[in-house]
Protein backbone atom coordinates (compact mmCIF):
# COMPACT_ATOMS: atom_id res chain seq x y z
CA UNK A 1 0.00 0.00 0.00
CA UNK A 2 2.87 2.36 0.79
CA UNK A 3 4.48 1.44 -2.51
CA UNK A 4 1.24 2.34 -4.30
CA UNK A 5 1.16 5.81 -2.73
CA UNK A 6 4.82 6.39 -3.62
CA UNK A 7 4.24 5.11 -7.15
CA UNK A 8 1.41 7.61 -7.60
CA UNK A 9 3.71 10.52 -6.69
CA UNK A 10 6.51 9.27 -8.96
CA UNK A 11 4.14 8.65 -11.88
CA UNK A 12 2.57 12.10 -11.58
CA UNK A 13 5.93 13.85 -11.50
CA UNK A 14 7.40 11.81 -14.36
CA UNK A 15 4.33 12.21 -16.60
CA UNK A 16 4.36 15.96 -16.06
CA UNK A 17 7.95 16.16 -17.27
CA UNK A 18 7.32 13.88 -20.26
CA UNK A 19 4.20 15.78 -21.30
CA UNK A 20 6.09 19.08 -21.28
CA UNK A 21 9.08 17.57 -23.07
CA UNK A 22 7.05 16.06 -25.92
CA UNK A 23 4.24 18.68 -25.91
CA UNK A 24 1.59 16.10 -25.11
CA UNK A 25 -0.37 17.92 -22.43
CA UNK A 26 -3.70 16.29 -23.36
CA UNK A 27 -2.21 12.86 -22.78
CA UNK A 28 -0.55 13.64 -19.45
CA UNK A 29 -3.21 11.74 -17.39
CA UNK A 30 -2.78 8.72 -19.64
CA UNK A 31 1.02 8.84 -19.27
CA UNK A 32 0.63 9.06 -15.51
CA UNK A 33 -1.72 6.07 -15.48
CA UNK A 34 0.59 3.94 -17.63
CA UNK A 35 3.61 4.79 -15.46
CA UNK A 36 1.61 4.01 -12.33
CA UNK A 37 0.60 0.60 -13.69
CA UNK A 38 4.21 -0.11 -14.67
CA UNK A 39 5.48 0.79 -11.20
CA UNK A 40 2.75 -1.32 -9.59
CA UNK A 41 3.75 -4.37 -11.63
CA UNK A 42 7.45 -3.80 -10.92
CA UNK A 43 6.77 -3.45 -7.19
CA UNK A 44 4.63 -6.59 -7.01
CA UNK A 45 7.24 -8.48 -9.03
CA UNK A 46 9.94 -7.44 -6.56
CA UNK A 47 7.79 -8.47 -3.59
CA UNK A 48 7.10 -11.79 -5.32
CA UNK A 49 10.85 -12.46 -5.59
CA UNK A 50 11.46 -11.45 -1.97
CA UNK A 51 8.61 -13.67 -0.81
CA UNK A 52 9.91 -16.53 -3.00
CA UNK A 53 6.42 -17.00 -4.33
CA UNK A 54 6.15 -19.40 -7.23
CA UNK A 55 3.71 -19.31 -10.08
CA UNK A 56 3.12 -16.95 -13.00
CA UNK A 57 3.17 -13.21 -12.35
CA UNK A 58 -0.38 -12.94 -13.71
CA UNK A 59 -1.66 -15.11 -10.86
CA UNK A 60 0.16 -12.98 -8.27
CA UNK A 61 -1.38 -9.87 -9.83
CA UNK A 62 -4.83 -11.43 -9.52
CA UNK A 63 -5.29 -11.80 -13.28
CA UNK A 64 -5.34 -15.58 -13.86
CA UNK A 65 -6.04 -16.94 -17.31
CA UNK A 66 -9.47 -18.57 -17.30
CA UNK A 67 -12.30 -19.09 -19.75
CA UNK A 68 -14.67 -16.74 -17.90
CA UNK A 69 -12.31 -13.74 -17.63
CA UNK A 70 -14.15 -11.65 -20.22
CA UNK A 71 -17.52 -12.65 -18.81
CA UNK A 72 -16.50 -11.65 -15.29
CA UNK A 73 -15.16 -8.30 -16.48
CA UNK A 74 -18.31 -7.56 -18.49
CA UNK A 75 -20.55 -8.51 -15.56
CA UNK A 76 -18.54 -6.24 -13.27
CA UNK A 77 -18.73 -3.37 -15.79
CA UNK A 78 -22.50 -3.82 -16.03
CA UNK A 79 -22.76 -3.75 -12.23
CA UNK A 80 -20.67 -0.56 -12.04
CA UNK A 81 -22.81 1.05 -14.73
CA UNK A 82 -25.98 0.06 -12.85
CA UNK A 83 -24.68 1.50 -9.58
CA UNK A 84 -23.82 4.77 -11.34
CA UNK A 85 -27.27 4.95 -12.97
CA UNK A 86 -29.03 4.33 -9.67
CA UNK A 87 -26.92 7.01 -7.98
CA UNK A 88 -27.61 9.67 -10.62
CA UNK A 89 -31.35 9.01 -11.06
CA UNK A 90 -32.30 10.97 -7.89
CA UNK A 91 -30.36 13.97 -9.23
CA UNK A 92 -32.25 13.80 -12.51
CA UNK A 93 -35.62 13.46 -10.77
CA UNK A 94 -34.81 16.47 -8.60
CA UNK A 95 -33.84 18.52 -11.70
CA UNK A 96 -30.44 19.17 -10.14
CA UNK A 97 -28.36 18.49 -13.29
CA UNK A 98 -27.16 21.27 -15.56
CA UNK A 99 -25.88 19.52 -18.69
CA UNK A 100 -23.78 21.02 -21.50
CA UNK A 101 -22.67 19.19 -24.67
CA UNK A 102 -19.42 19.96 -26.50
CA UNK A 103 -19.80 18.44 -29.96
CA UNK A 104 -16.40 18.95 -31.56
CA UNK A 105 -13.78 16.57 -33.02
CA UNK A 106 -11.29 17.45 -30.29
CA UNK A 107 -13.87 16.55 -27.65
CA UNK A 108 -14.10 13.00 -28.99
CA UNK A 109 -10.32 12.78 -29.05
CA UNK A 110 -10.28 13.70 -25.38
CA UNK A 111 -13.06 11.17 -24.82
CA UNK A 112 -10.85 8.36 -26.15
CA UNK A 113 -7.98 9.51 -23.96
CA UNK A 114 -10.27 9.55 -20.92
CA UNK A 115 -11.48 6.02 -21.58
CA UNK A 116 -7.93 4.71 -21.92
CA UNK A 117 -6.81 6.60 -18.82
CA UNK A 118 -9.62 5.27 -16.66
CA UNK A 119 -9.08 1.72 -17.90
CA UNK A 120 -5.39 1.79 -16.89
CA UNK A 121 -6.00 3.67 -13.62
CA UNK A 122 -8.72 1.30 -12.43
CA UNK A 123 -6.58 -1.70 -13.37
CA UNK A 124 -3.62 -0.40 -11.35
CA UNK A 125 -5.87 0.32 -8.37
CA UNK A 126 -7.59 -3.06 -8.32
CA UNK A 127 -4.38 -5.03 -8.93
CA UNK A 128 -2.35 -3.50 -6.09
CA UNK A 129 -5.14 -3.37 -3.50
CA UNK A 130 -7.44 -6.28 -4.29
CA UNK A 131 -5.20 -8.48 -6.41
CA UNK A 132 -2.14 -8.45 -4.15
CA UNK A 133 -2.70 -6.69 -0.81
CA UNK A 134 -6.02 -8.34 0.07
CA UNK A 135 -4.87 -11.95 -0.64
CA UNK A 136 -1.72 -11.41 1.44
CA UNK A 137 -3.82 -10.08 4.31
CA UNK A 138 -6.12 -13.08 4.01
CA UNK A 139 -3.15 -15.44 4.22
CA UNK A 140 -2.05 -13.73 7.44
CA UNK A 141 -5.35 -13.07 9.24
CA UNK A 142 -8.25 -14.73 7.41
CA UNK A 143 -10.93 -13.34 5.05
CA UNK A 144 -13.07 -11.44 7.56
CA UNK A 145 -10.24 -9.74 9.43
CA UNK A 146 -8.37 -9.00 6.21
CA UNK A 147 -11.41 -7.27 4.72
CA UNK A 148 -11.94 -5.18 7.87
CA UNK A 149 -8.25 -4.20 7.97
CA UNK A 150 -8.32 -3.17 4.32
CA UNK A 151 -11.48 -1.12 4.84
CA UNK A 152 -9.82 0.60 7.80
CA UNK A 153 -6.69 1.42 5.78
CA UNK A 154 -8.75 2.86 2.94
CA UNK A 155 -10.85 4.89 5.38
CA UNK A 156 -7.74 6.38 7.02
CA UNK A 157 -6.23 7.25 3.64
CA UNK A 158 -9.51 8.80 2.48
CA UNK A 159 -9.75 10.85 5.67
CA UNK A 160 -6.25 12.24 5.14
CA UNK A 161 -6.82 12.92 1.43
CA UNK A 162 -7.46 16.65 0.83
CA UNK A 163 -10.87 17.49 -0.63
CA UNK A 164 -12.90 20.59 -1.27
CA UNK A 165 -14.58 22.35 1.64
CA UNK A 166 -18.08 21.61 0.32
CA UNK A 167 -17.61 17.82 0.39
CA UNK A 168 -19.77 15.87 2.89
CA UNK A 169 -16.88 14.14 4.66
CA UNK A 170 -18.91 11.61 6.63
CA UNK A 171 -20.90 10.45 3.60
CA UNK A 172 -17.75 10.29 1.49
CA UNK A 173 -15.95 8.07 4.00
CA UNK A 174 -18.96 5.77 4.27
CA UNK A 175 -19.13 5.46 0.48
CA UNK A 176 -15.38 4.73 0.28
CA UNK A 177 -15.68 1.99 2.89
CA UNK A 178 -18.68 0.38 1.19
CA UNK A 179 -16.99 0.56 -2.21
CA UNK A 180 -13.93 -1.16 -0.72
CA UNK A 181 -16.17 -3.86 0.73
CA UNK A 182 -17.91 -4.33 -2.61
CA UNK A 183 -14.66 -4.62 -4.57
CA UNK A 184 -13.24 -6.91 -1.90
CA UNK A 185 -16.27 -9.17 -2.27
CA UNK A 186 -15.54 -9.37 -5.99
CA UNK A 187 -12.20 -10.96 -5.18
CA UNK A 188 -13.55 -13.14 -2.38
CA UNK A 189 -16.23 -14.53 -4.70
CA UNK A 190 -13.99 -15.08 -7.75
CA UNK A 191 -10.36 -15.13 -6.49
CA UNK A 192 -9.44 -12.75 -9.30
CA UNK A 193 -9.73 -9.04 -10.04
CA UNK A 194 -11.49 -9.30 -13.39
CA UNK A 195 -14.89 -8.45 -11.92
CA UNK A 196 -13.51 -5.83 -9.53
CA UNK A 197 -11.69 -4.13 -12.40
CA UNK A 198 -14.82 -4.16 -14.55
CA UNK A 199 -16.97 -2.78 -11.73
CA UNK A 200 -14.55 0.03 -10.94
CA UNK A 201 -14.15 0.89 -14.63
CA UNK A 202 -17.91 0.81 -15.27
CA UNK A 203 -18.54 3.20 -12.37
CA UNK A 204 -15.72 5.55 -13.40
CA UNK A 205 -16.65 5.93 -17.06
CA UNK A 206 -20.35 6.25 -16.24
CA UNK A 207 -19.86 9.05 -13.71
CA UNK A 208 -16.89 10.87 -15.26
CA UNK A 209 -17.40 10.34 -19.01
CA UNK A 210 -21.02 9.40 -19.69
CA UNK A 211 -22.62 11.84 -17.23
CA UNK A 212 -19.74 14.33 -17.06
CA UNK A 213 -19.97 14.61 -13.26
CA UNK A 214 -17.00 15.03 -10.89
CA UNK A 215 -15.24 11.73 -10.30
CA UNK A 216 -13.77 11.92 -6.84
CA UNK A 217 -13.43 15.68 -7.25
CA UNK A 218 -11.81 15.34 -10.70
CA UNK A 219 -13.71 17.04 -13.52
CA UNK A 220 -11.17 16.48 -16.30
CA UNK A 221 -12.84 13.35 -17.70
CA UNK A 222 -16.00 15.08 -18.91
CA UNK A 223 -15.11 16.15 -22.46
CA UNK A 224 -18.25 15.67 -24.57
CA UNK A 225 -20.72 15.88 -21.65
CA UNK A 226 -20.11 18.44 -18.93
CA UNK A 227 -22.58 18.37 -16.03
CA UNK A 228 -22.89 20.48 -12.92
CA UNK A 229 -25.10 19.31 -10.07
CA UNK A 230 -27.02 22.00 -8.22
CA UNK A 231 -28.71 21.25 -4.92
CA UNK A 232 -28.09 20.22 -1.32
CA UNK A 233 -24.79 18.51 -0.56
CA UNK A 234 -26.42 15.32 0.72
CA UNK A 235 -28.06 14.94 -2.69
CA UNK A 236 -25.25 16.02 -5.03
CA UNK A 237 -22.11 15.25 -3.03
CA UNK A 238 -20.80 18.75 -3.63
CA UNK A 239 -17.74 19.22 -5.80
CA UNK A 240 -16.60 15.68 -4.96
CA UNK A 241 -19.41 14.19 -7.02
CA UNK A 242 -21.95 11.39 -6.47
CA UNK A 243 -19.33 9.36 -4.57
CA UNK A 244 -20.14 11.56 -1.55
CA UNK A 245 -23.93 11.58 -1.89
CA UNK A 246 -26.35 9.83 0.45
CA UNK A 247 -28.11 7.94 -2.33
CA UNK A 248 -24.80 6.40 -3.40
CA UNK A 249 -24.38 4.93 0.07
CA UNK A 250 -27.87 3.41 -0.15
CA UNK A 251 -27.15 2.00 -3.62
CA UNK A 252 -23.85 0.47 -2.50
CA UNK A 253 -25.58 -1.23 0.43
CA UNK A 254 -28.25 -2.64 -1.88
CA UNK A 255 -25.57 -3.84 -4.32
CA UNK A 256 -23.93 -6.20 -1.83
CA UNK A 257 -26.61 -8.96 -1.90
CA UNK A 258 -26.98 -8.51 -5.65
CA UNK A 259 -23.24 -9.07 -6.11
CA UNK A 260 -23.34 -12.18 -3.93
CA UNK A 261 -26.20 -13.54 -6.03
CA UNK A 262 -24.66 -12.97 -9.46
CA UNK A 263 -21.32 -14.48 -8.41
CA UNK A 264 -22.75 -17.74 -7.08
CA UNK A 265 -21.43 -19.81 -10.01
CA UNK A 266 -17.97 -18.23 -9.87
CA UNK A 267 -17.76 -18.82 -6.14
CA UNK A 268 -18.58 -22.49 -6.66
CA UNK A 269 -16.09 -22.92 -9.52
CA UNK A 270 -13.12 -20.93 -8.19
CA UNK A 271 -13.34 -20.69 -4.39
CA UNK A 272 -14.71 -24.00 -3.14
CA UNK A 273 -12.28 -26.85 -2.54
CA UNK A 274 -12.91 -29.92 -4.72
CA UNK A 275 -15.02 -32.64 -3.14
CA UNK A 276 -12.85 -35.59 -2.10
CA UNK A 277 -14.41 -38.88 -1.08
CA UNK A 278 -13.81 -39.70 2.58
CA UNK A 279 -14.29 -42.71 4.84
CA UNK A 280 -12.28 -45.86 5.59
CA UNK A 281 -11.35 -48.96 3.68
CA UNK A 282 -13.96 -51.62 4.41
CA UNK A 283 -12.33 -54.51 2.53
CA UNK A 284 -12.60 -57.66 4.72
CA UNK A 285 -9.85 -60.28 4.41
CA UNK A 286 -11.09 -63.84 3.70
CA UNK A 287 -10.71 -66.47 6.45
CA UNK A 288 -7.35 -68.20 6.67
CA UNK A 289 -8.90 -71.65 6.12
CA UNK A 290 -10.51 -70.45 2.92
CA UNK A 291 -7.20 -69.06 1.67
CA UNK A 292 -5.44 -72.35 2.49
CA UNK A 293 -8.04 -74.35 0.58
CA UNK A 294 -7.66 -72.11 -2.47
CA UNK A 295 -3.87 -72.41 -2.38
CA UNK A 296 -4.07 -76.21 -1.99
CA UNK A 297 -6.50 -76.47 -4.87
CA UNK A 298 -4.31 -74.33 -7.11
CA UNK A 299 -1.20 -76.39 -6.27
CA UNK A 300 -2.86 -79.79 -6.93
CA UNK A 301 -2.46 -81.38 -10.39
CA UNK A 302 -5.74 -81.32 -12.29
CA UNK A 303 -7.16 -84.84 -13.01
CA UNK A 304 -7.46 -85.81 -16.67
CA UNK A 305 -10.87 -86.90 -17.90
CA UNK A 306 -10.96 -89.07 -21.04
CA UNK A 307 -14.07 -88.95 -23.13
CA UNK A 308 -14.67 -92.23 -25.02
CA UNK A 309 -16.20 -92.10 -28.53
CA UNK A 310 -19.76 -93.26 -28.89
CA UNK A 311 -20.07 -96.52 -30.90
CA UNK A 312 -22.25 -96.15 -33.96
CA UNK A 313 -25.00 -98.74 -34.46
CA UNK A 314 -27.10 -99.36 -37.57
CA UNK A 315 -30.54 -100.99 -37.50
CA UNK A 316 -30.70 -104.75 -38.50
CA UNK A 317 -32.36 -106.06 -41.60
CA UNK A 318 -35.14 -107.54 -39.62
CA UNK A 319 -35.90 -104.14 -38.21
CA UNK A 320 -36.40 -102.55 -41.58
CA UNK A 321 -40.10 -102.07 -42.10
CA UNK A 322 -41.62 -103.84 -45.06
Amino acid sequence: MVWYVCAQAVATSASNGLALRFEFTDGEPLLSAVLLLFLVIVGIGALRIIDRRRGPLRDVLGLPVRTTSGEEWAMGAAAGWGIAIASVVPLALAHALNIQIWNAPHAYYLLMLSLATLAVLTLAHTVIIFGYALPRLIEATGPARATLILIGIVAIYAALFPVSYDTPQGTRLMAEMLATLLLGLCWLRTHAVWMAWGLHFGWAISIGVLFGLPLGGNISFGSVVDTRAIGPLWLTGGSYGPAAAVFTVVVLLASIPVLVRITADYAWDYTHAPIVAGGYDVTVDPPAAHVAMEQQSAAAQPALVQIQPVASSSPGADQIPK
